[in-house]
């Protein structure tokens, strides 16, 4: 019997992990940045997913993160983490141990780097899930992965009570749109990449929000793009906000995930840490198109950030 979860809608962000100057995780700037998420409109959080540097991240650290994260949730925003292993055995090791240590829910891709055949990892999808009553998220993210489900594949995942949300990361516009039409009792979510175009169209298809990273540095803004549609006046403040921050969206895309946005959220001040090597910062030039980006939408006002000049992030 799966575990009773409300059907998650808006803004679910795929948040980073911050670590201090010894490049530990740090779990005071954990709890700001959650707070931070629970005070601007954020619904649900991912913990460890690629924006999280999960694949740097030795296992040690994983259940470490699991544990003392778990302990700073609030009945506002459930925790879900990412809990993809290297195999089918490690996959259900990490999500037994999320599930025996607070975990709300827990978000799989397909094993990286194998690239296994559609039908086998379609059996690794379902062989986890009869492992746990975890509510669980399927991530179809073949750019990172190298392994794409088909809707037919994902619509027969979907029969299993423990999948309640979906994340897609294709480009593909048709298959959100076949996933949307069959309704499964999934909460049918998209990346926020403008590169991959899927938010406007999912959204104005029925889709049930973002699973996003933009939320990283823009909260408020990104939880309103991910409302859900109940009349024309939302489509119409969708519209609105969309195209406003949109280069934004597009800034955050311009680097390999998360190096865009974690270089800028240290740049305004929040408490995000380095890019665990071998990842870098962004190079001054770069960062100051993000920061003209932040002031011109006025986010530094709003948020209260205190931007320095770009000069004094350079090597």
């Amino acid at each position: 019997m799966t575990l009773q979860t409300p059907k998650i809608t808006g803004s679910f962000c795929a948040i980073i992990t911050p670590f201090d100057k010894s490049g530990a995780v740090d779990f005071g700037a954990f709890r700001e940045l959650l707070q931070f998420h629970e005070a601007n409109g954020t619904s649900a959080i991912l913990i460890m997913g690629s924006t999280g540097e999960v694949s740097m991240l030795s296992p040690e650290e994983r259940r470490q993160v699991i544990v003392e994260t778990a302990k700073m949730k609030t009945d506002r925003m459930p925790l879900f983490y990412g809990c993809t292993g290297t195999n089918t055995q490690t996959t259900i090791d990490y999500v037994k141990f999320a599930r025996d240590n607070g975990a709300d829910g827990a978000i799989l891709a397909a094993p990286a780097y194998i690239c296994a055949p559609e039908a086998d990892i379609e059996a690794y999808f379902l062989e986890v899930a009869d492992s746990t009553d975890l509510p669980l998220g399927i991530y179809n993210n073949p750019p990172r992965v190298k392994s794409d489900l088909h809707w037919d594949s994902l619509l027969r995942l979907f029969k299993h009570p423990n999948y309640i949300i979906h994340k897609e990361s294709t480009g593909r516009v048709g298959q959100v749109a076949q996933v949307l039409r069959a309704r499964p009792d999934v909460s049918v979510m998209c990346c926020d990449s403008p590169n991959l175009g899927l938010v406007v169209p999912t959204m104005s298809l029925g889709g049930h929000g973002t699973a996003n990273m933009g939320g990283n540095i823009a909260p408020a803004e990104i939880a309103a793009i991910s409302r859900p549609w109940t009349s024309y006046a939302e489509a119409e403040a969708f519209r609105d906000t969309y195209l406003r921050i949109l280069p934004l969206l597009h800034f955050n895309y311009s680097a390999i995930n998360p190096v865009a946005v974690k270089s800028l959220m240290k740049a305004v001040g929040l408490p995000a840490g380095e890019l665990r090597k071998p990842l870098t910062g962004l190079a001054p030039e770069a960062l100051a198109t993000g920061l003209r980006i932040v002031q011109e939408l006025e986010l530094d006002k709003k948020y209260g950030w205190k931007i320095k000049p770009v000069s004094s992030f350079a090597a």
